[in-house]
């Protein structure tokens, strides 16, 4: 069986042009790794691709829950073993695209199965967030879970109270379930994953508030207002978490200036594609291209079509 084709890079990097130009050339069909495209009514801000795009070329694990609910990297390798495997039932080849790492990483390295979340202990950690700030519970973190906490932002909420729930309600680090046999298991699967990575950091900066701009110009804040008016979503879900939505929630609840909205997303979305870059670049076995080549796609095509033949 040819090796299961990832392509990976940080936001606004071009993995979702690239895609759909190799599908034009390949039979492929598009796995969406991406924790924010899961979300139901949260098309603009996560960049899905658009119905034409989707009638075009299949794509899966997008509009999966509701934003009220919560995902998992347990649930995606779940979820994404079984849509790999109809793809590849239907003679087809299936393209992981996206810059979720920790979901790449599970799928790639094995996950072990994770407690289940605790509303209780949820609870308790947002109340301790509210009193103490994020940074104080990752200085936690890292004295229970050195090596995720190193791989965490201060202020990556989410992650931060699910590897704190992890340990509390397991007694175990996150990082001690990614074990040995669940690792034998994800090596029978064979991975070819191309890596994004500019050559020119700053050209990224560009186009991530380029892309933040054109958002807001396709409806972005309405987005969100929408969101907001429902009246059972509020600031902690991880969907509110997602890169964008945060500063326009907080600039709705009159938190935040809207003068500074373009400045404070567009900075944590440059720490964002900091985080995946330092992500990407732990990962072993990967063919790093400059995303800002003007020969990508043709270079990502030999790479694809090699590894189809079996070279």
């Amino acid at each position: 069986m040819p090796p299961l084709i990832c392509l990976a890079g940080p936001t606004a990097s071009g993995k979702s042009g690239v895609a759909l130009a190799l599908a034009a050339r390949f039979p492929i069909e598009i796995v969406s790794v991406d924790s924010a495209q899961v979300y139901r009514s949260m098309d603009i801000g996560t960049a899905k691709p658009s119905a034409e795009e989707r009638r075009r070329v299949a794509h899966h694990l997008i509009d999966l829950i509701d934003p009220s609910e919560r995902y998992s990297a347990a649930r995606f390798c779940s979820d994404a073993r079984e849509v790999i495997a109809a793809i590849r039932a239907r003679g087809r080849i299936p393209l992981l695209v996206g810059g979720t790492m920790l979901y790449l990483k599970a799928l790639r390295e094995g996950l072990d199965d994770l407690p289940q979340a605790s509303a209780l202990v949820r609870a308790e950690l947002e109340a301790q967030a509210q009193t103490k700030g994020w940074p104080a519970l990752h200085r936690w973190l890292a004295e229970v879970d050195p090596a995720t906490a190193a791989r965490l932002a201060p202020t990556d909420a989410q992650r931060i109270q699910r590897a704190l729930e992890v340990w509390q309600v397991s007694g175990r680090p996150l990082s001690s379930f990614f074990t040995e046999p669940a690792a034998r298991q994800a090596r029978d699967e064979r991975f070819l994953t191309i890596a994004l990575e500019p050559s020119e950091r700053s050209v990224l900066h560009t186009r991530i508030q380029r892309r933040f701009e054109a958002m807001l110009a396709a409806g972005f804040v309405e987005e969100v207002r929408a969101l907001h008016a429902r009246g059972d979503l509020h600031a902690g879900l991880p969907a509110l978490r997602c890169v964008g939505y945060r500063q326009i929630w907080q600039v709705i609840e009159g938190l935040e200036p809207p003068d500074t909205l373009v400045a404070t997303a567009t900075a944590a979305t440059r720490q964002l594609a900091k985080r995946q870059l330092t992500w990407l670049r732990s990962l072993p076995e990967r063919h790093t291209l400059d995303c800002l080549a003007p020969d990508l796609v043709p270079r990502i095509e030999q790479l694809v079509s090699r590894a189809l033949e079996g070279g």
